[in-house]
Parts: structure tokens; sequence; C-alpha cells
């Protein structure tokens, strides 16, 4: 989008928001953060689609320590695998890459 057209279209909003009531506003923000989760949606089944069941992945657990493991199932937000030393985790597919093997 042209950067001209984004900062009059954003000068345009910011004056329509300054006579907005509080209904328009609540409407308004509903309507912002299904969005959000919408945009959220749409980049966890992007990130989702890299892995499949089977995949041998790697991350880094919450103590700083590499964890492998093999991928049991895909789920809505995360992924459910098994590292190598038997424990089950979800996983948010952003953390994890493709191990070798």
């Amino acid at each position: 989008m042209n950067t001209k057209h984004t900062i009059l279209d954003r000068e345009l909003f910011t004056q329509a928001l300054r006579h907005m009531s509080e209904e328009d506003l609540l409407y308004l923000n509903r309507m912002v953060i299904e969005r959000l989760k919408l945009l959220a949606q749409a980049r966890s089944t992007v990130e989702l689609a890299q892995f499949a069941e089977g995949d041998r992945v790697s991350f880094t657990a919450n103590d700083g320590s590499i964890k492998t493991g093999m991928i049991l199932r895909l789920n809505k937000k995360t992924v459910s695998l098994r590292t190598d030393d038997g424990h089950l985790w979800k996983v948010s597919p952003a953390f994890l890459r493709k191990a070798a093997g």
C-alpha cells in the first residue's frame, strides 16, 4: 500500500475515533480483536504447515536445555511431541526447528 495513502488513512481514522460514541468504540474494539485473532490463526497455520506427524524436531526448553523428539500430533495452536527422554510436551511451532534423523 502507498505510504502517503496509509498515513492519510491513519489521520482520518484518528479523527474519526475522536468523534465515536462509546457504543461505536466497543463495536470497533470487537472487530479489531476478531481481526487480530484471524491474523494470529493464519500465522499459526503457516507455522504448523512446516511440520508433520513423525517429524524429528528440537526446541529450547525454559531452562535453556535443548530438547529433541518426535511430533505425535499437530494441534490447533501447538504441536504435541514426545522428547527422546520420554516426556510429553505441547510446544508452539514457532519454537520448533527440524532435527536431523
